[in-house]
């Protein structure tokens, strides 16, 4: 089977599941049930397809299929800044403040924090480079959950139910302007992507095949590094963070397309994310019936490949 066969075959997976929960039992308030589906259906759409969009490429850069961006220490960020607003200023400024307000403060600091890193990571023209950004990343990862962590256990009980909420994706409660601030951010950010796409299969052979092909590569990947961190700050100040997404649905795109090209990758992964956060929201709202979150699924099934990817990777050595 061809790679835009399958890929046809993940868009027509994709398309019937979204049609499914549209308008699975959507009964005579149609006009009221359909507009809130359809922006939970977008939010899911644009997450997915961040995620994945920017786990390909930091694999292909990092040349490793078993990271991902949340090594860049993101996500522990987001986190940190939802527990000092509770630990500041109490719960009620969390949930009194403007969602807007709040997505701005979430999307710039992370990005802000990002652009910081990778200036100073990049100053000096070393080989390694992307390998020292990785282990100041998981250092500083693991310096804001610790941070969040001695936050989370001085503030009040009943205001860190708010933080908590925090710590999961939920597309339950997406508001809708912001929701078209990200798809521009994402259409801004892709299209400024379009100038490095040829890389991508190139860099994925190594730095020093991608320097001897003539790619520009520390200038490339701090570009790339970038658009990483844009794609991944939008999607989880929207709805939260979920962890193993990008793991679980890179590698199987990798695993069912057999393909190097990032064309198909990008696309099959995508499709591939879409499949499993709908999925996994229809299974939350008609099997759990919101007693959990897609992002517990996602992080439970990505966990357990994630063990079998190093599994793997030990019998391989």
């Amino acid at each position: 089977m061809g790679y835009k066969m399958k890929i046809v075959i993940l868009a027509i997976l994709s398309i019937i599941l979204t049609a499914l929960f549209l308008f699975w039992d959507i009964g005579d308030q149609w006009d009221y049930v359909l507009p809130r589906r359809a922006t939970k259906i977008f939010a899911i759409i644009l997450t997915g397809s961040c995620i994945a969009f920017a786990t390909v490429v930091f694999q292909t850069i990092t040349n490793n299929r078993i990271l991902t961006p949340s090594l860049i220490g993101l996500d522990s960020l987001y986190m940190l800044i939802q527990t000092i607003i509770v630990f500041l200023f109490g719960g009620n400024a969390l949930a009194m403040m403007s969602r807007g307000h709040h997505y701005l403060l979430s999307v710039g600091l992370m990005v802000l924090f990002a652009l910081v890193l990778f200036k100073f990571i990049f100053l000096k023209k070393e080989g390694r480079n992307i390998y020292f950004l990785l282990l100041v990343g998981i250092i500083m990862g693991t310096f804001f959950g610790s941070i969040s962590s001695f936050m989370q256990l001085l503030i009040d009980p009943n205001e860190f139910m708010l933080v908590q909420d925090s710590m999961f994706a939920s597309f339950n409660n997406v508001n809708e302007d912001l929701l078209l601030l990200s798809i521009v951010l994402v259409i801004l950010v892709t299209l400024y992507f379009f100038k490095y796409v040829k890389y991508l299969d190139v860099l994925s052979l190594g730095r020093d095949q991608a320097v001897n092909l003539g790619v520009p590569y520390d200038s490339v990947v701090r570009q790339l590094l970038i658009v990483i961190a844009v794609l991944v700050s939008v999607s989880t100040a929207l709805v939260g963070p979920i962890m193993f997404l990008g793991l679980l649905v890179v590698n199987v795109a990798h695993e069912f397309l057999k393909t190097y090209r990032h064309s198909y990758l990008i696309a099959g992964s995508i499709l591939i994310s879409i499949v499993a956060l709908v999925g996994g929201q229809l299974i939350v709202e008609r099997l759990f019936t919101f007693s959990t979150t897609v992002s517990v699924i996602i992080n439970f099934i990505g966990g357990v490949y994630f063990i079998f990817l190093l599994l793997k990777e030990n019998r391989s050595w």
